[in-house]
């Protein structure tokens, strides 16, 4: 079982690292996730072992805050409450940091010139400051060493608390280098949040799609009614400009719905009696009706949420060095500040126990490990928001990571690279009946079948304005033909095989038959009363915007693969008009299953992209699983991508997506090793030998708030790339 719950009070990455070993140590857990920013965590735990309260107890015990989620609660609930306390501790944050601002301005440029006759008030401002603004970092502290570790705070508390107590024991006042610590501390912390929050936007952009009421039609009255309240079956009355409340089936009307903040398709989408509507989406013309599928708590919305929410809470191998380094950053640091201290009282350049405390305050204050902890969650809290907005859902770090090395992709034809809907595109007859009668008494046999074939001729024949017709005596055989009676005639619709297992001669229809099986096209005789009359080749329509896709693999560097269990003349006929070389046709699930496995011991690195219940094994199998939306659902939880807009395009801006992201997380990793492995000696006065530069707490304590803030902000890049396949999308 797995569950997700809110942990509160975590500040760095060596509280993630803790909570997440405290868990993960658990009876019962087999694996746990914490993360940073969101902060949550996601434990998967055997049932029998423990239960969910048990292990919220364990967070508690540690000394965070956590709380299971409200019973009954929607994910879009659910996120709306974490909104609003996250809006509530950023606006205490921003106080007590521009509170201690202005001390620290009052301190250092109005008391300080004054000297030795403003200690008292200095002392006093500094004793506020921390009681209050920083009060927090000393009670964090606490906890965690009451609990044998140590995090951010323990180095805060430690820095500006031996600081505030050296400055009360001798004549060398260091208030004003407390108080100002502490607000610079805020304040990077308040910048960092706002980053953070702006880090989510597109997850709340997404909550706020979902419509508060919606118009209802019961008993043959309309009224306005809570969205929470809505039922299954419901008959939903939609106007112009409104959103579409919870998803359903259009029953009567027509309109467009614009529906790109869900797929990312700009162009509003025609809709009409029979089409789905997917709540949050909104209506841009006419008016219509329809009935309720599925509740607000539980249709596309919801879901999409929910998967963001999954990835966004998941953790990228990527992210496995900083854990193992977070785990002992802090006690390292705090012997580092020690080490530094005694250095500079045993041996100092200038015996003074005062350069001694600044330098060791100096290590402490500048040491982060929250720019470790923030450096993958971050981008990939942005990528999976930017992956939302054009219409691409990455079910975690583990997937986006493993995404942007794929060497290889294989596509499944129908519903991928064809509309998936086979429309019958040309016909010839030996002339014994007319064409449009053949089509009536045909579309009158296969109104009675389920295969895709009969409703490609039953298109055909409503295209042509033909009337149904009654069968009597229907029968089928699967993968062979369907017969019946209709107007007193004996009709056979089906292969040349089953036409001959009927004692029907097709040699009249032979070339034609012939002429459009080298098409790639698929064959449907059509005969009456014991002659062959007709032949129907029926075709899949290649997608427009599928021979771009193809393209843009190539230059991406990317081999495509056709893999399909259709004909190996309708394969090859597509892959030619497409450009795709490697081509492997007529295999069943266990032979697209064979074809992964078989490129994967190759060396690939594979991603499968298909829609349907036969490519549920092949997604699993692969590297990275996309599916298509459109698809099956089977498909959509195999897969580790599901792509909202059926454009093969998705597929290779889920890939660029994926390599900018990469990039982006190792730059995030660099940088806040970088920052710590540089900045650590400095403070230690290892230049001073060489240079005479110490370097001031107050300095290093700026520096330590921009190190995070500068992490945050290099991801947020992600939220304006323009991804490969989008810009002709647009």
């Amino acid at each position: 079982m797995k569950v997700t719950f809110p942990v509160q009070g975590m500040t760095c990455a060596a509280c993630q690292s803790y909570v997440q070993r405290t868990l993960a140590a658990a009876p019962g857990v087999q694996d746990a996730v914490v993360n940073l920013l969101a902060a949550e965590a996601t434990v998967t735990f055997d049932t029998q072992a423990t239960t969910p309260e048990a292990l919220v107890a364990i967070v508690r015990d540690s000394g965070y805050e956590a709380e299971l989620v409200a019973p009954g609660a929607s994910v879009l609930d659910e996120q709306e409450s974490r909104d609003r306390a996250d809006e509530a501790a950023f606006r205490d944050l921003r106080r007590k940091a521009f509170v201690s601002l202005a001390l620290a301005f009052v301190a250092m440029f109005i008391l300080m010139p004054l000297g030795h006759s403003m200690r008292y008030l200095e002392m006093a401002m500094a004793a506020f400051v921390l009681l209050w603004a920083g009060r927090d970092f000393f009670v964090r502290a606490w906890s965690a060493a009451r609990h044998a570790t140590a995090d951010m705070n323990s180095l805060i508390a430690l820095g500006t608390g031996s600081a505030f107590l050296f400055s009360l024991a001798s004549h060398e006042g260091y208030f004003e280098v407390v108080i100002t610590i502490i607000a610079l501390v805020l304040l990077g912390r308040m910048l960092e949040s706002r980053a953070k929050r702006r880090a989510t936007a597109a997850l709340r952009a997404l909550i706020s799609l979902q419509p508060r009421t919606a118009r209802v039609l019961r008993d043959g009255v309309e009224s306005d009614l809570p969205v929470e309240t809505l039922r299954i079956g419901d008959v939903i009355v939609v106007r112009p400009g409104e959103k579409i409340a919870v998803d359903g089936v259009l029953i009567e009307g027509a309109s467009a719905v614009d529906e790109s903040m869900l797929t990312g398709e700009s162009i509003p989408v025609a809709k009409e009696p029979g089409d789905l509507v997917i709540g949050g989406t909104i209506n841009a013309t006419g008016s219509f009706r329809f009935r309720a599928t599925a509740r607000g708590s539980e249709g596309t919305l919801a879901r999409i949420v929910r998967l963001m929410r999954e990835a966004q809470g998941s953790r990228a191998p990527v992210q496995r060095l900083a854990d193992r380094i977070s785990a002992v950053f802090v006690p390292v640091v705090v012997l580092i500040a020690i080490a530094t201290f005694l250095a500079w009282y045993l041996f100092p350049a200038q015996p003074s126990f005062a350069h001694a405390i600044r330098a060791a305050v100096a290590v402490l204050v500048i040491a982060c490990p929250c720019a470790m902890g923030l450096a993958v969650p971050t981008a990939m809290m942005v990528a999976s928001g930017t992956g939302a907005a054009h219409g691409i859902l990455i079910k975690g770090g583990e997937a986006l990571e493993k995404l942007h090395g794929v060497t290889v992709v294989v596509l499944d034809k129908t519903g991928t690279l064809t509309e998936g809907r086979p429309a019958v595109t040309g016909i010839a007859t030996t002339g014994g009946l007319p064409a449009n009668e053949i089509i009536e008494l045909a579309a009158a046999v296969e109104s009675r079948s389920e295969h895709p074939l009969a409703h490609a001729v039953l298109q055909y024949a409503a295209a042509l304005q033909l009337q149904p017709l009654t069968v009597e005596d229907f029968s089928s055989t699967p993968g062979r033909g369907a017969e019946g009676r209709v107007a007193g005639r004996h009709v056979l619709a089906g292969n040349a095989d089953w036409l001959a297992q009927h004692a029907v001669s097709t040699d009249a229809l032979a070339g034609a038959a012939a002429q459009f099986a080298r098409e790639g096209k698929t064959i449907l005789m059509i005969a009456v009363d014991g002659r062959a009359e007709a032949v129907l080749a029926v075709a899949d329509p290649v997608k427009p915007t599928a021979a771009e896709s193809i393209q843009t693999f190539v230059r991406m560097g990317i081999r495509p693969v056709l893999l399909s269990g259709d004909r190996e003349e309708t394969v090859r006929a597509v892959a030619s008009e497409l450009g795709i070389e490697d081509v492997v046709a007529g295999v069943l699930p266990e032979g697209k299953l064979a074809e992964i496995r078989r490129l994967q011991t190759g060396g690939a690195v594979v991603a499968m992209v298909g829609d349907g219940v036969n490519d549920a094994p092949a997604l699993a199998q692969a590297d990275v699983g996309i599916a298509m939306a459109s698809g099956s659902d089977a498909a959509s939880e195999a897969a580790d991508v599901t792509l909202m807009r059926s454009d093969p395009r998705s597929v290779a801006a889920a890939i660029d997506l994926s390599r900018q992201t990469m990039t982006v997380m190792k730059q995030n990793l660099f940088w806040a090793f970088a920052y710590n492995a540089i900045g650590i000696p400095i403070a230690a006065g290892a230049l001073y030998p060489a240079f005479g530069i110490l370097l001031s707490p107050i300095i290093a304590s700026a520096a330590m708030a921009l190190s995070s803030v500068s992490v945050v902000a290099n991801s947020l890049r992600l939220r304006r790339v323009r991804l490969i396949g989008t810009e002709s999308a647009k």
